[in-house]
């Protein structure tokens, strides 16, 4: 069994072993987990029920995750992604009033496009047209972004009712989270295997007295007091939204904007995860490229189609991935084990709530330390590619969006290049994609 593995996923070529790829794949799913109950929360908005929606989560991220573990043996963890789901149930159901199922239907056709363009290589062209100091903006722009994530799950980073944020005030909460990221932080400088998932575990351990012997936590816990809540263990699984969608309702012409909107953010979401996790991590081919980047583009395609027939919004690669990597996880049996660790809480997703998000928090921080590594790369001294660069590394965190940092550091780059009369460094796809970006741009004119 263990030879078994060992071959089928190359563990020795990729220097890691069945350990580290079982503890990088339990750090993954941690860090991500919280998406079981945060998605239907998010979903449920349009009148679709909870526990539908939840089942459809979980067997969308098992699925799909373990099909990027086994099939393109990539350490990434596919899941409903966050930002496609609010866009999907505030801009288009709610927004512009288009029927759930007619919704569901165009996440579908979506996925149908994603794979037809995998399938005939378009979508690697243009993960090979990106610009090389592009891809490095990319993955320390998606560390920052994970970073303010960690702080914002942590409400240590709030909104100070003004364009600016600031810290918030220092309570028992945050002087818990704080101890917990020192915790965290020193695990991982010392270099423990599994630093991760033990910062978590004393972070939620120090977490159990909040609310029943001291500090409140209804103004970051949705009116509950306590943090490390009980709510049983068994949740019946509820497979009712399987096949609901609309399928001659969303090739109408008024939905096809929505269907796009949908590939064009869900693809470029994707690949800014896969490129940046594998600069990050250093999981590329002989020939310069993200390793097994059709196979895995393949993978996300599917979760994008199979997410609209299970009844969810667009499944898509996680950048929460970069946690297990940091943990050592180089190969698909880290995604494997998971994908696997989905299973089980299509019955037990009560259990969810005993770990807070400020538990999770130090982790997403800390791999903000790791994805920020390719920032060495970029050429600093040349302008006319720090420029587009710097916008694409610090737009991803400043819109809380993947989508529009890479969207303005192509554009950016295109146009400075052209100016400069380096027409050479801008190639033909590269053009090509300054186009759909100026028509997603044009779309969002109100």
């Amino acid at each position: 069994m263990i030879e078994t593995l060992n071959r089928y996923f190359g563990l020795k070529a990729n220097n890691t072993n069945i350990r580290t790829e079982v503890i990088a794949g339990i750090t993954t799913f941690v860090t991500a987990m919280y998406i079981i109950v945060v998605n239907p929360a998010i979903i449920s908005a349009t009148g679709l029920p909870f526990n539908a929606v939840l089942t459809a989560t979980v067997v969308l991220s098992a699925f799909c995750t373990i099909l990027m573990g086994v099939y393109a043996n990539n350490p990434i963890l596919v899941a409903p992604g966050m930002g496609l789901n609010a866009f999907f149930t505030f801009a288009v159901v709610i927004g512009m009033k288009v029927p759930v199922e007619t919704a569901l239907d165009a996440v579908f056709w979506a996925g149908v496009f994603f794979f037809l363009l995998s399938i005939f290589n378009v979508r690697t062209l243009i993960v090979k047209s990106i610009p090389k100091q592009i891809r490095y903006a990319v993955a320390a722009g998606i560390g920052l972004f994970i970073t303010l994530i960690g702080f914002a799950d942590a409400k240590f980073i709030v909104s100070k009712g003004t364009p600016v944020l600031g810290m918030a005030q220092l309570d028992m909460i945050m002087l818990t989270f704080v101890i917990g990221l020192v915790i965290t932080s020193i695990l991982v400088a010392k270099n423990i295997k599994g630093s991760l998932i033990i910062g978590i575990i004393i972070t939620t351990i120090l977490a159990i007295p909040i609310g029943r012997f001291y500090g409140d936590a209804s103004a970051i816990n949705m009116g509950v007091p306590t943090l490390v809540s009980w709510k049983g263990i068994f949740a019946a699984p509820d497979f009712s939204l399987i096949g609901k969608l609309d399928l001659v309702g969303s090739l109408k012409w008024a939905i096809f904007p929505v269907t796009f909107a949908i590939l064009f953010t869900d693809m470029f979401d994707s690949l800014s995860t896969f490129v940046g996790v594998a600069e990050a991590a250093n999981l590329m081919d002989k020939d310069g490229e993200p390793r097994n980047i059709k196979q895995s583009l393949i993978v996300d395609a599917i979760a994008t189609g199979l997410a609209g027939v299970l009844g969810t919004s667009s499944g898509t690669a996680y950048i929460e991935s970069a946690a297990g990597v940091q943990q050592g996880g180089r190969t698909g049996l880290t995604a494997l084990v998971a994908g696997l660790l989905f299973i089980p809480f299509m019955f037990l997703s009560p259990l969810l709530s005993i770990v807070p998000m400020i538990a999770t928090a130090p982790a997403l921080i800390l791999v903000g330390v790791f994805m920020l590594k390719p920032v060495l790369k970029i050429n600093w001294v040349t302008m006319d590619d720090a420029i587009p660069a710097f916008l694409a590394m610090v737009l991803i965190p400043f819109t809380f969006s993947i989508t529009q940092g890479i969207i303005w550091g192509f554009l950016s780059w295109t146009l400075i290049k052209i100016a400069m009369g380096k027409y050479k460094e801008i190639s033909v796809p590269l053009s090509d994609i300054d186009i759909l970006c100026s028509l997603l741009l044009l779309s969002m004119v109100s």
